[in-house]
């Protein structure tokens, strides 16, 4: 079933990138008056933390118009033509390189995928900015969990068992693996009522993106809190984000909504940056990333607050 959603996602990739060469081959000679070197090493370093969880599209933003390489009313089509490929490439890593239960996987990814196109409609009339305050409180409250779970002040989520073990155990799928030297059981996967839960919620998350909140973050915490391994989420939001984005960045192109020049930049510097990133991310030991998506979730939080509080 992976190796058929690979497929799927892989030709969904290949259609968009035969789409995107097509339209800047056409107008190579008429591109914009903006410089090869900056957006290339801009789309390096956003999709480099990108690859780590931190989200791509806001960093993007910010350094594209800092260094004064786009105009704001082609940012949209820019965007999300620029990550849609380094984006797949990394869920393809991911879902290759980070073990995770099948079911759990590709009941998360369908989720996503049905939630952004049967729930785009509902998600887009409600206030941004009081969707970006609930969930900026939201994932405030989720990192201080998490926090507290790490500083022993409470029990954590996703922490392995303390010995080896393959099996099912308080709704959670263990596999033995290897964690910092030691042979231990870890949470790759749920059942039951948890499976449930993060269906419905992988559902709401993927609508929410048709508002413009990202997934990246609230994906880590719902894994957090489903007691899954944070290694578990980055196939998950990563290729939850995968699907979505070569249909709606197709549209972009066919309208000519976007900078050619930092688009093709962006990516070509983005794949680079994935590749860099990923097996930094799959050699972290785990109480390391643990501290990682804590920090990440925190800065999320933030900025949506930010965000959600300027008039």
């Amino acid at each position: 079933m992976v190796t058929a959603m690979l497929g799927v996602l892989g030709a969904m990739g290949a259609w968009f990138a035969v789409v995107f060469l097509k339209d800047f081959t056409k107008h190579k000679d008429n591109l914009e008056n903006n410089s090869w070197g900056k957006v290339t090493t801009i789309g390096f370093v956003t999709n480099f933390f990108d690859t780590l969880g931190i989200g791509s599209f806001a960093p993007t933003t910010a350094l594209l118009r800092g260094f004064k390489q786009i105009e704001d009313r082609l940012l949209p089509g820019t965007l999300n033509i620029s990550c849609t490929i380094p984006v797949i490439v990394e869920a393809f890593i991911f879902i290759k390189v980070v073990q995770v239960d099948t079911t759990t996987l590709i009941a998360m990814l369908v989720a996503a995928t049905v939630g952004a196109w049967v729930g785009a409609g509902i998600v887009a009339k409600l206030p941004e900015k009081k969707v970006q305050f609930a969930m900026g409180i939201a994932l405030f409250i989720t990192a201080f969990l998490m926090l507290a779970g790490q500083m022993k002040w409470m029990p954590g989520g996703g922490a392995a068992l303390s010995e080896a073990f393959d099996g099912v155990k308080n709704g959670l799928i263990y596999k033995t693996m290897d964690v910092d030297g030691t042979m231990l059981g870890v949470p790759i996967g749920i059942v039951g009522g948890k499976l449930i839960i993060g269906v419905i919620v992988n559902f709401i998350l993927g609508a929410l993106m048709t508002a413009g909140i990202g997934l990246y973050a609230p994906c880590m915490a719902l894994i957090y809190l489903l007691g899954m391994s944070p290694r578990v989420a980055f196939p998950i939001m990563m290729g939850s984000c995968a699907f979505l984005m070569p249909v709606a960045s197709a549209k972009f192109v066919k309208e000519g909504a976007y900078s050619r020049r930092a688009a093709m930049g962006v990516t070509i510097g983005g794949i680079i940056g994935v590749f860099i990133a990923a097996y930094i991310v799959k050699s972290l030991p785990l109480d390391i990333l643990k501290w990682l998506v804590i920090a990440v979730i925190f800065y999320t939080s933030a900025t949506m607050i930010k965000t959600a509080s300027k008039k």
